[in-house]
């Protein structure tokens, strides 16, 4: 898993309420078990018309969305069926980090198990950081886990995380790798018992 540590990024605005993890990354996606090529399908009904073409008008088909590497999404992301898929899409997309008022709790702890941040903000900067992105598209925000600290263009906020969660980002490990972190221990607990 890819460290985070700290991120600076223009935002890519996503305004939509409830979505789904099946519109994150469609069913028909899921019989997949590697991550690669996951980025490709992100929304891709809203993305792509049936005969595969891009819809000029999604707005991660606009060349704004290139490089992009924070959504700002509207309220209850990543609701619906769990499904490890939608973090891998999104990060294959290039997301590392995920703004909304609310996640779904399965979503979110997916999202932290495969490197994404999802960041929760108040309604007041929701709609500031939504202005901001309208009014000024090219304008960046910066991201640092360490102080978990959210800052932008007038302004900065503190988001919530989970100490252990927060390690494992910061260290770039997930579970199995922050456990394995202690394989001395382990060994020596071992030998002693």
């Amino acid at each position: 898993m890819a460290q985070f540590t700290a991120l600076t990024s223009h935002v890519v605005a996503l305004p939509v309420n409830d979505i789904d993890t099946d519109q994150i990354i469609p069913a028909r996606f899921l019989k997949a078990t590697d991550k690669t090529g996951m980025g490709y399908n992100l929304f891709a009904d809203w993305r792509y018309h049936a005969d595969g073409s891009p819809k000029l008008d999604f707005v991660l088909n606009q060349p704004r969305a290139a490089g992009c590497q924070i959504l700002l999404a509207g309220d209850n992301f990543g609701c619906g069926s769990s499904r490890e898929h939608a973090p891998w899409a999104l990060t294959g997309f290039g997301f590392r980090a995920v703004i909304s008022t609310s996640f779904a709790d399965i979503f979110r702890s997916n999202a932290l198990k495969n490197g994404l941040l999802p960041i929760i903000v108040d309604e007041q900067t929701h709609h500031q950081l939504l202005t901001l992105a309208r009014e000024n598209p090219g304008a960046a925000l910066t991201i640092d886990l360490a102080t978990q600290t959210l800052s932008f263009p007038g302004g900065a906020v503190s988001f919530p995380i989970d100490p252990f969660n927060k390690t494992c980002l910061l260290n770039g490990v997930d579970e199995l790798g922050y456990i394995l972190g202690f394989e001395k221990d382990i060994a020596a607990f071992e030998a002693r018992r």
